[in-house]
């Protein structure tokens, strides 16, 4: 080799940078590529994402035989670089090619490359792989004794090279994987599959209808006033239940309702008789548990009872679809009877209010660790039962208490500091 013309070791060199390069960006490409997009191009059918998929199952003959290849050919251009420089400088062109080749392979055959396939992966990786899958056949012995060598050194280390890798995303990454895909994912969809992971921490008794919001018919009201009752109600199901709640009867279902109604003679036997069995749940549930447990049971209403087995509240399918997709009407705010938009940037809110539907709505952070409604957040807050035109700050909230009533906040003006 020292005896070749000068020019044919230059054109060597430059090869064996390219070579260099060709390394370097492909270890970087490789492990920069975005593994969850590569499996869904390989079910796609796509061959680059088979191929480049298929190295990254065993990474450390991946880089085994990157590595190989890269030292090999910058220990080459580093003897070449040596020869070169001592034709055309003599023995003192021994520390010029040393300084020179590192400079140029830290500029064309590191930073450059790596910066690029870092960037870019999936144009580097892909085209990469048609050469490393035929090198990595070639070289499969001297790789396979590298690894084997290298995972000797690592094994008191507790590494096993040919293990499977841990990289299944969990709840959390999966929810910063979406809050950070941007454009790529409608604000809707986006707010959907948020909704669908926020399931897990929320219970049902953080959505349920409180339970002196329930509307049931007492079944030892007059029949004339169960009737008139029956005819102006606005929901699918409704509780029957004998002087107290807690004294549930069963569920009356709408269409049985509109049935009875065309009866010439309703009474209260034949209003029993069309009941169905209430369902129960524990208000510890988790919304996503009870999604599966309406599915399982064939049941959209539920009442919620406590580790005593009182009635607590009442909660239905569709208030756990809600949570996914949001409110079924057009705008929120106008449709409301609990939150009345002000003027000033203010708003009155009830005290019966749940602070998730608050802040849901106007787009706040109001803590939702203990208490479950606003009545509950201001006197948690303030450690008693307020008097009304009393002021009181909660981080950026401010609130204004405009009505007490059988010691209960029943209305409250709310608003963020500098907002009103």
């Amino acid at each position: 080799m020292s005896d070749a013309p000068l020019g044919v070791l230059i054109g060597a060199l430059v090869v064996l940078l390219l070579f260099s390069a060709f390394f370097s960006s492909s270890e970087t490409g490789m492990m920069a590529i975005n593994r969850y997009r590569l499996r869904h191009l390989a079910r796609k059918g796509n061959r680059s994402a088979k191929r480049t998929s298929a190295l990254l199952e065993r990474p450390d003959r991946l880089i085994g035989v990157i590595l190989i290849g890269n030292n090999f050919v910058n220990i080459l251009a580093s003897a070449l670089a040596t020869i070169i420089a001592v034709r055309l400088w003599g023995d003192g062109g021994i520390a010029i090619a040393t300084l020179g080749l590192t400079f140029i392979v830290l500029i064309f055959g590191e930073v450059t490359p790596k910066t690029m396939a870092a960037m870019y992966p999936e144009k580097i990786a892909f085209p990469a792989s048609l050469a490393l899958v035929p090198l990595l056949k070639l070289l499969y012995p001297v790789v396979v004794l590298v690894n084997w060598l290298c995972s000797l050194l690592m094994y008191p280390f507790g590494i096993r090279p040919g293990q499977e890798s841990e990289d299944q995303l969990t709840s959390e990454e999966l929810r910063t994987l979406v809050n950070e895909s941007g454009l790529r994912l409608p604000t809707k969809r986006r707010g959907m599959l948020l909704g669908i992971l926020d399931l897990e921490k929320v219970r049902v008794d953080d959505i349920m209808v409180p339970r002196n919001e329930i509307h049931g018919i007492d079944i030892e009201d007059e029949i004339n006033e169960i009737i008139l009752q029956l005819k102006d109600c606005q929901h699918t199901r409704m509780p029957v239940y004998r002087g107290d709640i807690n004294n549930i009867v069963g569920m009356l279902h709408m269409r049985k309702i509109a049935r009875l109604l065309t009866l010439e003679e309703v009474n209260k036997t034949t209003l029993l008789q069309e009941t169905d069995e209430p369902y129960y749940i524990p208000e510890s549930t988790a919304l996503h548990t009870q999604l599966f447990n309406f599915q399982k049971y064939r049941e959209r209403t539920a009442l919620v009872v406590d580790e005593y087995g009182d009635i607590m509240g009442l909660a239905t399918l569709e208030d756990i679809l809600e949570e996914i997709v949001g409110d079924f009407t057009t705008d929120v705010s106008d449709n409301s009877q609990e939150i009345t938009p002000r003027g000033d940037g203010s708003f009155i809110i009830d005290g019966s209010a749940s602070i998730r539907d608050v802040n849901r709505v106007l787009g706040w952070h109001l803590p939702t660790d203990d208490a479950r409604t606003i009545n509950g957040l201001i006197t948690e807050e303030m450690e008693a039962i307020p008097d009304a035109s009393v002021c009181w700050k909660i981080g950026n909230y401010r609130f204004e208490i405009l009505q007490v009533k059988d010691n209960r906040i029943k209305s409250v003006r709310m608003f963020m500091a500098g907002k009103a």
